[in-house]
C-alpha cells in the first residue's frame, strides 16, 4: 500500500508542478490513504474532491467494506471503477453502486456511445446476475419504471428465475423489446410471467398473438381486457377461435372497444345469452348485424331444445333434420356450438353416404388435410373446415390450415381427391 501511495504522490508531483495548492491537497489525501484509522479513510472515500486515482485505489484495495461502500456512493468515483465494485465481496457495496448508477443513468444516457455509458451498463449487467437475490430485486424494482433502463440489463432481469426479480420488469419496463418478450413467451414461462406480459401498458399485435398462443387462461383474459393491447383482425380471430374452450374469455371479448363484424358473427356462434346481450347492446353494431346475431342465437336455442332432445336417438334427430330440409352447414355449425360431436359425426356421415364411425376416425387422426378433404366432400365451406379442424379434430394451433383469401379451399382438387382415396371415401367427380 505504501509503495502505491508513493507512486501516486510521485505522479501527482509531475502533474502538479507549479501548483502547490493542488499538490498540498493531494499530499493530504495520500496521508489519509495511508492511515490505519478507518474513519479517516471513510471521510476520504466520501469526499467528492478526492482525487480519482485515490478513489479507484480505495475501490480496488481497501480492506474495509465501509470504505468501499462510501467509494461506491461517491459521484466522483471514476466510472471504470464500477466493474470492480460490481464484483465486490460485500453486498452493501454492490447495492450502493447500483443506487449511484441509477442516479447517473439519465445523464449518461444522453450519449449512449460514450465509454462512460458502456462502463455503467457493464456494471449493471454484472449486478443483474448477482448471486444475492436482494441485489437483483433492488435493481429490478428501480429499473422497472426507469426511463433510461438499458435494454440489455432489462432483458437479463426479465429472464431471471426468481419471480420477485423478473415480474416487475416483465410487467412495467418499457425498455424490453418485442423480440425479448416473444423469446420469453416461446420458452414456455410460468403462467404469472405470461400474465405479466399480457398486462403491460402497451402490447404489440405480435406479442398479443404470442400470449394467446400459449393457451394460458388467466393471461388470455388479462390481455383481452387490456385496452393497451394492440389486437388486429388476425389476433381477434385467433382469440375467438380458441375461446370456445375458455368461457371466461367470452365477456371480455364482447366488450372490446373495436370488433369487426366477422368477429361478432363468429363469437355469436357459441356464447351464452348473457354475452349475446352484451354484443347486442354495443353501439357500434348495426341493425342488420344485430338481427343476424339474434337469428343465430334463436337457431342455437332451437337446436338445443328440439334436435338436442336426449330422449331421441341421433338417427331420429337426423331424420327430423332431413324431413325439414335442414341437413346443411348451419345445422353442423349449431351442433358444434352446442358441443354435440356425435351428431356432427352422424350428420357429415349422412352427407357423404358413409358410416359415422369412419368420420369419427378421420377426426381422431388430428390431421388438417383429411378433415379439409372430408369437409369438401360434404359440400361444406372452408370456414367450416377450419372450425372442424379446431373443434372436432383438435388439430394443434400451429398445424391448422386456413382458408385461402379468407374463404377458398387451399388444397387443389387433385390433393383433395388423393386424400379421399387414402381415407377410403368415394372419389369426387
Amino acid at each position: 500500500m505504501i509503495t502505491l501511495v508513493k507512486n501516486l504522490f510521485k505522479n501527482k508531483k509531475k502533474k502538479g508542478r507549479g501548483t502547490s495548492d493542488s499538490g498540498s491537497d493531494y499530499q493530504a489525501q495520500t496521508e489519509k490513504l495511508k492511515s490505519a484509522n478507518e474513519k479517516e479513510r471513510i471521510t476520504l472515500a466520501k469526499n467528492t474532491e478526492t482525487q480519482k486515482e485515490i478513489l479507484y485505489y480505495l475501490a480496488e484495495s481497501d480492506p474495509s467494506p465501509k470504505v468501499r461502500k462510501a467509494v461506491a456512493g461517491n459521484k466522483s468515483t471514476p466510472m471504470h471503477a464500477s466493474g470492480i465494485l460490481a464484483q465486490d465481496s460485500d453486498q452493501d457495496v454492490r447495492l450502493a453502486l447500483a443506487a449511484r448508477l441509477m442516479d447517473l443513468l439519465p445523464d449518461l444516457s444522453k450519449d449512449k456511445h460514450s465509454q462512460l455509458y458502456a462502463f455503467a451498463v457493464q456494471a449493471l449487467g454484472t449486478l443483474a446476475l448477482d448471486e444475492v437475490l436482494k441485489v437483483r430485486v433492488a435493481l429490478s424494482s428501480t429499473l422497472k419504471d426507469h426511463a433510461h433502463a438499458p435494454p440489455k440489463v432489462a432483458a437479463q432481469l426479465a429472464r431471471d428465475v426468481e419471480r420477485e426479480v423478473s415480474e416487475p420488469i416483465l410487467r412495467f419496463c418499457a425498455a424490453l423489446s418485442d423480440e425479448d418478450l416473444l423469446c420469453i413467451l416461446q420458452s414456455h414461462p410460468a403462467s404469472w410471467a405470461i400474465e405479466a406480459i399480457a398486462e403491460r401498458s402497451s402490447v404489440s399485435a405480435p406479442v398479443s398473438l404470442a400470449v394467446i398462443e400459449t393457451n394460458d387462461r388467466p393471461a388470455g383474459k388479462a390481455l383481452i381486457s387490456n385496452e393497451g393491447a394492440d389486437m388486429n383482425d388476425e389476433v381477434l380471430h385467433e382469440i375467438v377461435g380458441r375461446a370456445r374452450e375458455f368461457p371466461e374469455w367470452h365477456k371480455p371479448i364482447a366488450t372490446r372497444s373495436r370488433l369487426p363484424a366477422s368477429v361478432v358473427r363468429e363469437l355469436a356462434d357459441f356464447v351464452d345469452a348473457s354475452v349475446r346481450d352484451v354484443l347486442m347492446a354495443r353501439e357500434d353494431i348495426d341493425p342488420e348485424l344485430a338481427e343476424e346475431v339474434a337469428a343465430v342465437f334463436r337457431r342455437r336455442m332451437d337446436f338445443a331444445t328440439e334436435d338436442g332432445d336426449n330422449d331421441r336417438s341421433i338417427e331420429e334427430r337426423l331424420k327430423n333434420v332431413l324431413q325439414d330440409g335442414r341437413l346443411n352447414e348451419e345445422t353442423i355449425s349449431d351442433a358444434l356450438a352446442m358441443r354435440d360431436h356425435d351428431f356432427v359425426n352422424a350428420a357429415i356421415a349422412r352427407m357423404i353416404k358413409t358410416d359415422s364411425a369412419r368420420v369419427s376416425r378421420i377426426f381422431e387422426m388430428k390431421a388438417p388435410k383429411p378433415i379439409i378433404a372430408l369437409s369438401w366432400h360434404a359440400g361444406l365451406s372452408m370456414r367450416m373446415a377450419l372450425q372442424l379442424q379446431k373443434d372436432m379434430g383438435m388439430v394443434p394451433p400451429k398445424e391448422l390450415i386456413y382458408p385461402r383469401d379468407g374463404t377458398d379451399y387451399p388444397l387443389s382438387e387433385d390433393d383433395i381427391n388423393w386424400q379421399l382415396e387414402f381415407l377410403g371415401l368415394k372419389k369426387a367427380g
